[in-house]
């Protein structure tokens, strides 16, 4: 009887002693670190000024005081802001290195063809951090009032041999692929694309005459609009941009089905743990809250984005699959 109660005691013991061993050699499993447990870096894809760029500036200081810790930008600009999603795709999914991503992600994948690229529906949705729609601009002297003034000539300089000229930021970009969408509707009449390196020089040369027509978003539109350089002929939203009450939608326009959307979203590195997605985006969605914050993304013609990380992530695989379409069928290739 003595024998036996000593074995028990005995295994009792090594019982005790494998558990602590184990809590020993895996902390991790018992209890996750807190998040953020130091400064949280933005890495943003675009130089500072964009809309992309605009969309981390614009929540840094809520976002800080939401998450506790500092938080900081980092630009790293490149290839339609896939260096800075390689860079977070690389990550420790600890979520002290997040993206600030914009919907061209969802298109470089496809033109790039000779370099690997981030496929943006391997990261982790975070939520969206603003959105827009595009307009569709021409010069200010341009004899084009409407947008039917401007199919109608796109259709009959096409019929006579020639073509229209539009600028885009670069090949492969969101305004590109929206113009070559387009152009499709509008039965793959001719239009000659002249890509820029960023929308700043494209603007310029639409300003002065030499661009027909370009598509962008209304943030980086606005303010050569609201100055009387540029008139507007449609927007891509479902709905008519608070900024440009007078402006139609695609829709209003003539032009059906052709909702386009710019997005910035929040995205992690993939296997992101759910605990820091949440907590994340309740981060994000408290600093959306702050009235002087959405005052500063409407007045530049944007608007606050928000929501869920499913939301984000559903957005993501749309736009992946529909830009995808549009790439093959119009044959855009960025090298």
């Amino acid at each position: 009887m003595r024998t036996t109660q000593s074995t028990a005691s005995r295994r009792r013991a090594l019982f005790a002693t494998a558990l602590g061993i184990a809590a020993l050699a895996a902390p991790s499993a018992w209890a996750q670190p807190a998040w953020p447990a130091k400064p949280v870096t933005l890495v943003v894809g675009y130089p500072p000024g964009g809309q992309t760029d605009f969309a981390g500036r614009v929540l840094l200081a809520s976002l800080q005081t939401s998450v506790g810790q500092p938080v900081v930008i980092d630009n790293k600009a490149g290839v339609n802001g896939n260096l800075a999603a390689v860079e977070v795709m690389k990550a420790p999914a600890d979520g002290h290195k997040l993206l600030v991503g914009n919907g061209s992600m969802t298109i470089s994948a496809h033109v790039y063809t000779n370099i690997g690229l981030v496929d943006p529906r391997q990261l982790t949705p975070i939520g969206m951090m603003l959105q827009s729609a595009l307009v569709l601009a021409v010069p200010a002297s341009s004899p084009v009032k409407t947008y039917a003034d401007f199919a109608e000539l796109v259709k009959a300089r096409s019929k006579a041999g020639k073509s229209i000229d539009y600028g885009t930021g670069g090949v492969g970009a969101l305004p590109h692929v929206t113009m070559e969408l387009l152009r499709e509707r509008l039965g793959n009449a001719a239009m000659n694309h002249v890509p820029y390196k960023g929308s700043s020089p494209a603007m310029t040369d639409l300003i002065a005459g030499r661009l027909d027509a370009m598509f962008d978003a209304t943030s980086v539109i606005a303010p050569f609009i609201k100055s009387g350089q540029l008139r507007p002929l449609l927007v891509t939203s479902a709905k008519r941009v608070p900024a440009f009450p007078d402006v139609p939608t695609a829709a209003e326009a003539g032009l059906k089905d052709f909702e386009v959307l710019s997005f910035v979203g929040l995205y992690g590195p993939p296997n992101l743990p759910a605990d820091i997605v949440k907590k994340a985006n309740a981060a994000l969605n408290t600093a959306l809250k702050d009235p002087a914050i959405t005052k500063g993304i409407f007045d530049r013609g944007d608007e606050p984005g928000g929501g869920t990380p499913e939301q984000l992530g559903a957005l993501t695989r749309t736009q992946f699959k529909t830009w995808g379409d549009v790439v093959k069928a119009n044959n855009i290739r960025a090298d």
